[in-house]
């Protein structure tokens, strides 16, 4: 059957192209709470976003929680990871889905660098480089941070962060006060490559 709809019919345009996907690095961090339920479900959370095609999480680490005056030993522990995310969302709507999932997962923000039951960081989206009121990227202390760098190197031993380089030459790769928990994650539903 031969369509008989003119060519020029706005009816055939196609909508406007969608933007290209790219990866970005999301670090996820918890300290109060069942860490490990959270994570995984926060990890679940932000694969059900729309414009998220990916999520390849790292194995999980722990470390001890760092308060602006230096490590505070009286605080939990945190298990931290970072998650690699294949997204279409730009990069402040990515930090919108990030602050939501935190939220939802009670979250509040009365302490600079306080206890928290869920943290999501948006370290590095692409090779982009993006300095506003909202958003620094790359994260500006993810290279100093063991807790960062170690799962990340976990996920991917050729990482590189923009702007400074590959993570395994870093000091914060050694962070011998980073070390890798035994749990699991994410179930093995075949949507977590």
């Amino acid at each position: 059957m031969v369509s008989r709809t003119p060519i020029h019919d706005p009816a055939r345009r196609p909508g406007p192209p969608k933007p290209r996907a790219v990866w970005a690095v999301v670090a996820i961090g918890a300290n109060l709470g069942d860490r490990r339920a959270t994570i995984a479900q926060a990890v679940e959370d932000l694969a059900a976003v729309d414009g998220v095609l990916e999520v390849r999480p790292s194995p999980l680490v722990s470390s001890a929680a760092v308060k602006p005056a230096g490590v505070d030993e009286s605080a939990p522990a945190y298990l931290n990871g970072v998650a690699a995310v294949r997204t279409r969302l730009q990069p402040h709507a990515l930090l919108d889905e990030l602050q939501r999932i935190e939220l939802a997962h009670g979250r509040v923000r009365e302490e600079r660098w306080g206890d928290r039951t869920l943290d999501l960081d948006l370290i590095a989206y692409d090779d982009e480089t993006i300095d506003d009121d909202r958003l620094t990227v790359p994260h500006p202390r993810a290279a100093e941070r063991g807790f960062v760098v170690v799962p990340w190197l976990l996920l991917d031993p050729d990482a590189t962060l923009p702007g400074v380089g590959r993570l395994d030459t870093l000091a914060a790769a050694k962070d011998g006060s980073v070390v890798p928990d035994d749990g699991s994650v994410v179930p093995d539903d075949g949507r977590h490559p």
